[in-house]
């Protein structure tokens, strides 16, 4: 009797040590809680997004990220200057969202490669301006006087327009988002297309006398404020197609994290730090909505789809 009991006693031991070396080892294994000062638990896995832009290493990505981290959020972001592969890398889910283009490339994008991005929120309008380092006023420029713009599709349309309000030419029927020099009805100058990144240099090599320039180029190409000879009215209802998103997958629209990721965007640090970085040459457009994006985005697929 007593060996038997002695038997007994020793399995249920062993069987109550097993099972707390389960227990244990259930709770060393997970990564999704720990124990609080209270006793409680809470999440300690942060969710993870992968973000793509062509300026990744400027200081607001930092504070940024800072922020996100506070909501649970870790922020990796990737740079890739080029806008192609920056897209791609969203639609083939090596990143989750991306930063760097406008509304009118988003939707040239789509198009041409039956893509199915979206926008999500709205950062900024940017200047596209005319520079001059030899001329101060638009009215100097002499008769036939050569204008460089950039060549890619979306911004030269953008400088025709910025071209035609300052009183350089006229296009047909007013002009669009998707105009080209072959529209142009009447000029006072000759108008150059260039690669964007030589629009600057067209201007220091004395090729053009003039160049419309986006904001990122002339300020790495030492252009400033003083040069520019006329500024487009960024507050122009008319440039919507011009608003720079946050992009991701269709099947990613709703996913929370983007409310967290905009709303930190534009808390006012990060607002600060961004427009340090472009000289305030810049308008905020955190009003923007999803909904109001999307039918911008939706308007300029179907006019690009009907002009091909």
């Amino acid at each position: 009797m007593t060996k038997i009991s002695l038997a007994k006693r020793v399995t249920s031991i062993l069987g109550l040590a097993t099972a707390a070396l389960m227990v244990s080892g259930l709770v060393g294994c997970s990564s999704d809680a720990g124990a609080t000062t209270d006793g409680s638990t809470t999440a300690a896995k942060q969710d993870t997004i992968v973000l793509g832009a062509d300026d990744g290493n400027e200081p607001h990505w930092q504070i940024l990220k800072d922020k996100l981290a506070d909501e649970g959020i870790d922020l990796e972001v990737k740079t890739i200057t080029d806008g192609v592969q920056l897209n791609q890398g969203v639609k083939d889910g090596s990143l989750d969202i991306n930063l760097f283009q406008h509304l009118i490339f988003l939707a040239q994008f789509n198009v041409d490669n039956d893509a199915d991005l979206v926008p999500v929120g709205a950062t900024a309008v940017y200047p596209l301006g005319l520079y001059s380092t030899e001329y101060d006023a638009v009215e100097k420029l002499p008769a036939d006087a050569v204008v460089a713009v950039p060549n890619n599709p979306t911004n030269l349309a953008r400088a025709l327009l910025n071209l035609q309000t300052a009183g350089l030419l006229t296009l047909k029927d007013g002009g669009n988002a998707l105009s080209t020099p072959a529209d142009i009805t009447d000029s006072k100058v000759k108008v150059t297309p260039v690669d964007a990144n030589q629009t600057v240099t067209a201007l220091k090599d004395g090729s053009a006398v003039a160049a419309v320039v986006n904001n990122v180029q002339a300020q790495r190409g030492g252009l400033t404020d003083s040069d520019i000879i006329f500024k487009e009215d960024i507050n122009d209802p008319q440039l919507a197609p011009y608003i720079n998103a946050f992009v991701t997958r269709a099947e990613l629209a709703d996913d929370p994290r983007w409310a967290k990721l905009i709303e930190a965007y534009h808390s006012p640090e990060v607002e600060e730090a961004v427009s340090k970085l472009n000289d305030g040459n810049l308008v905020f457009k955190a009003d923007w909505t999803q909904a109001k994006l999307t039918e911008v985005l939706t308007g300029l697929e179907s006019d690009i789809s009907a002009a091909k």
